[in-house]
């Protein structure tokens, strides 16, 4: 079992820049995928990008490609969503999660079955 425990988001102002952090506790951190997605009101969850085991592994979602960085810390158990350039669009609940599988990237909810809190990222125009 994998608990998670998101952090880091808050108010700023647009290209203004946001570091999330997703500190795993519990086994098979090392041994599963991460994804970050989020949720503004109204919307349904969306993803974000996503990380395999080993770091050497990502993908994105278009709206945040070249502005968002997914890494990880194995040694920490520690996920990580760099954000540069924020736009009042990418308000939303951002929440971690452990994909069920190591190596292949996903980007659909039902393929990650634990999750963190999430956390709210608020950009102002």
């Amino acid at each position: 079992q994998v608990q998670l425990v998101d952090s880091g988001g808050g108010l700023v102002q647009a290209g203004d820049s946001l570091r999330l952090s997703c500190a795993a506790s519990g086994r098979l951190f090392n041994d599963r995928a991460m994804g970050w997605f989020r949720q503004a009101p109204g919307k349904e969850r969306e993803f974000v990008a996503a990380i395999n085991w080993s770091g050497r592994g990502t993908y994105y979602a278009d709206s945040v490609k070249g502005r968002f960085t997914i890494f990880r810390n194995n040694a920490k158990n520690t996920a990580y969503l760099r954000m540069n350039g924020l736009k009042p669009e990418d308000t939303a609940v951002y929440y971690c999660a452990a994909d069920r599988n190591a190596n292949v990237l996903h980007s659909r909810v039902y393929e990650y079955d634990y999750w963190g809190q999430g956390t709210q990222v608020t950009v102002s125009s």
